[in-house]
């Protein structure tokens, strides 16, 4: 089953980030002064609120935290049919809210291992949603 992929609102906080996924690359920001690693987003550290953070390349890989199967969708998603949301742990340590793809719905576990992939909203963005990784 495909998902939406729906245009993210781009802000010119976001925009270095939604760019590299156009390239198939996971940006997160990190505060230089306490080393927390940040998502969603933002140039000010949540932990220590510095505005000395910077962008760094995820490794893409994390395992499932917690998610839910939704069995009817609204907006965007309305016909997607059942489909998995996910927070991902980062291997980076910050969770992420996204979409598991490329599984049976009744194969999604917590712990599951798992890796980023790329759904395109067209030239401006992807999504980044993840899959198992293969064993």
């Amino acid at each position: 089953m495909t998902l939406p992929a729906p245009v993210p609102v781009i802000t010119p906080e976001t925009q270095e980030f939604w760019s590299a996924t156009t390239q198939g690359r996971l940006l997160l920001r990190q505060c230089r002064q306490c080393s927390e690693m940040i998502w969603y987003p933002r140039v000010i550290c949540p932990g220590c609120h510095s505005l000395d953070t910077a962008w760094i390349e995820a490794s893409g890989r994390g395992t499932i935290y917690s998610f839910s199967i939704a069995r009817r969708g609204q907006g965007a998603y309305t016909a997607a049919g059942p489909y998995v949301l996910a927070y991902v742990e980062l291997e980076e340590g910050p969770r992420m809210l996204t979409n598991i793809v490329g599984v049976d719905l009744e194969q999604v576990h917590i712990g599951q291992a798992v890796e980023v992939v790329f759904d395109s909203t067209g030239p401006d963005a992807a999504l980044p949603r993840f899959r198992p990784v293969a064993s």
